[in-house]
């Protein structure tokens, strides 16, 4: 029995804010076989942190489960949350050491995509020039104002 082959996609999420709380706007740009497909999308009022974390819930909600993701975002908020805090968190009752876990609705629901995808994570300096990340920028900033 062979292997059955996975779709494979690279994304780059971003979220925004403007003012922070305020009218929030998300976006992702999601490349596959050399097609690109944008996400974005508005909350009347929301945070800064919330958009980065429904800029990837939408993007992975978008995929067929079970593919192979290379997600890139600029918010260190998102990144170490899945990289360095998630575990944390989990073993704890989604709390954190100080209590209460702020966007833990999110937190949770990205959690499942993540376990029906095989994401990798990467960081990506914003406004740093990246294509790709100014285009999600872009999207995201437009977003608030609508």
């Amino acid at each position: 029995m062979g292997q059955e082959k996975r779709s494979q996609f690279i994304i780059y999420t971003d979220g925004a804010c403007d003012p922070n709380p305020g009218p929030g706007g998300w976006a992702a740009v999601i490349l596959q076989d050399g097609g690109v497909r944008e996400l974005s999308g508005h909350k009347d009022h929301t945070t800064n942190n919330r958009m980065e974390l429904t800029a990837a819930i939408h993007a992975l909600e978008a995929l067929p489960q079970g593919s192979q993701v290379i997600l890139y975002t600029d918010s260190q908020y998102l990144q170490r949350g899945i990289e360095e805090w998630l575990p944390v968190w989990q073993k704890k009752g989604w709390r954190r050491k100080g209590g209460k876990l702020a966007n833990v609705d999110l937190w949770q629901e990205l959690t499942k995509l993540i376990q029906q995808n095989h994401v990798r994570w990467g960081w990506i300096k914003g406004h740093g020039g990246h294509f790709y990340n100014e285009r999600a920028d872009y999207l995201a900033q437009a977003r608030c104002l609508k």
